[in-house]
């Protein structure tokens, strides 16, 4: 049966400073454990979560994009974040899956955090990337999507098999990001991956990390606190399948589409 070895990188990023980010992560990159198939970066990691996106933002020919492929190529590993992008003259909280050959998928942001005026300096997405790494299936999404059930309730049986999300969630609200990670494996029954920063940003606003794996029964598998850190897990699909099987809930759920 599958299996999937994960690392996420739990780190301090450097205020809308792409260079200097892109640095230390490749710092970081290189003392990964061998067999780390994919790693995990926080959202937005070359600049913060920051809402000036006309000075920050990249477009998908630009250096961060072409870091990812050179890296993932290099390290033979798939390697997933969120950064600015411009497209299309407008801007967006993308995340990008690399795969080692150079090939990749994308995912907007769909839940713009009005809290913070997001909404007023991005745009959008309004399609899902659940994307397959040697059969297990996992479901990308970014940190205020957390919030909002039904934009990750498995729509199909075994829709996927992995909820991911990259993040910038702070401090003050760390017991809601812990419960509400909980709560979706729980509900969906599936592993959940979990990356978020530690530190303080350029706005004072303070990040304590509680970057985690869980598993479809809710427990914590691995996490960390405050520290920058390297989480390691391996996943298999097995042991989604075996819960899933024990406990059939999937076939009293309500029946609907997403977008």
């Amino acid at each position: 049966m599958s299996s999937l070895n994960v690392c996420i990188i739990q780190s301090s990023l450097h205020w809308e400073n792409h260079q200097a980010n892109l640095n230390m992560f490749e710092e970081k990159i290189e003392q990964i454990k061998a067999g780390t198939e994919l790693v995990v970066l926080p959202e937005m990691f070359t600049t913060g979560f920051s809402m000036n996106p006309t000075q920050l933002a990249e477009d998908m020919n630009g250096q961060t994009v072409e870091w990812m492929k050179r890296i993932a190529t290099e390290k033979r590993i798939i390697l997933t974040g969120s950064i600015i992008i411009k497209e299309n003259e407008q801007f967006y909280n993308r995340l990008i899956w690399m795969l080692p050959n150079g090939e990749f998928g994308m995912y907007d942001k769909h839940h713009l955090f009005s809290y913070a005026e997001e909404d007023k300096h991005f745009s959008a997405g309004n399609k899902r990337l659940i994307t397959s790494v040697k059969g297990i299936k996992i479901n990308t999404q970014i940190c205020y999507d957390l919030r909002f059930p039904v934009w990750s309730r498995l729509t199909t049986e075994n829709e996927y098999d992995i909820l991911l999300y990259v993040a910038n969630w702070p401090e003050r609200r760390n017991h809601a990001w812990k419960t509400l990670l909980q709560a979706r494996a729980i509900e969906n029954q599936c592993v959940v991956i979990a990356c978020n920063c530690v530190g303080e940003d350029g706005n004072g606003i303070k990040y304590s990390g509680d970057s985690c794996i869980i598993n479809p029964l809710g427990e914590i598998l691995v996490s960390k606190e405050y520290d920058e850190d390297f989480l390691y897990y391996t996943i298999q699909k097995q042991d989604v399948e075996t819960i899933r099987n024990q406990f059939p809930f999937a076939k009293d759920k309500d029946h609907f589409s997403i977008l």
